[in-house]
């Protein structure tokens, strides 16, 4: 059989990212790059797995959204990467305009920002709740900093990816917290969710405390009886 001609063939990108052969930074940055999948592929699975809140599971949906937006966008504006590297890189045949990893990064800090600040993620010290809230913004700008040091994207394309996250992520906390939220009671007591154990911990002050006290009280049952 005659091999397919090149041109007739694209690559998966979703974790292809290629970096300067030698540039230390470049290589750390193109790990960067790759936050978002780990976030996707082993933040919501693991929570999805263990954890079966609705509050997560509405995150996951809101980011998922929130891509199929920006693969929207993507095919309606039809704006090239950056020409000089492109080639390169081997991305010239899809889209830079909105950065995708930049959009995804701000949405997920926004989200968890307002989900610390003002829901608390089961935390009761507001100096914690800050603190935390605080920890995925480095991520975000080394994300779009590390999207244009790496040539996939220009300053503009990163910014718009950011500022569109930014958006979307606050847009989506309010419909969550202020309409969806009426119905996580039902989604609690519905036969699915009965089934997967879905459930909803917002009410709970202090999650991690709650929890700690019930599965020492578990444990120190049976000896009891």
């Amino acid at each position: 059989m005659e091999d397919a001609p090149a041109a007739a063939l694209k690559a998966v990108t979703l974790t292809h990212v290629r970096y300067p052969r030698g540039d230390s930074l470049g290589h750390f940055l193109a790990w960067v790059s790759l936050i978002p999948v780990f976030i996707s592929f082993g933040g919501f699975i693991s929570h999805f797995i263990f954890r079966r809140e609705l509050q997560g599971l509405c995150f996951a949906l809101g980011l998922i959204i929130s891509q199929v937006i920006n693969e929207l966008i993507k095919s309606s504006i039809h704006q090239s990467r950056p020409s000089s590297m492109c080639a390169v890189l081997e991305v010239c045949d899809s889209h830079g305009w909105p950065s995708s990893h930049s959009q995804f990064m701000f949405f997920f800090s926004t989200y968890f920002s307002l989900l610390c600040l003002i829901n608390g993620v089961g935390v009761s010290s507001p100096s914690s709740r800050r603190i935390i809230a605080l920890l995925p913004w480095p991520s975000a700008f080394l994300t779009l900093y590390s999207r244009v040091y790496l040539g996939y994207h220009t300053v503009p394309q990163v910014l718009a990816g950011s500022t569109l996250g930014l958006l979307l992520g606050a847009g989506w906390y309010w419909i969550v917290n202020t309409m969806l939220v009426d119905f996580f009671p039902a989604v609690e007591e519905s036969a699915i969710g009965r089934f997967l154990y879905i459930k909803d911990s917002t009410h709970i002050p202090n999650v991690l405390k709650f929890e700690y006290d019930n599965a020492r009280a578990a444990r120190k049952k049976p000896a009891k009886d």
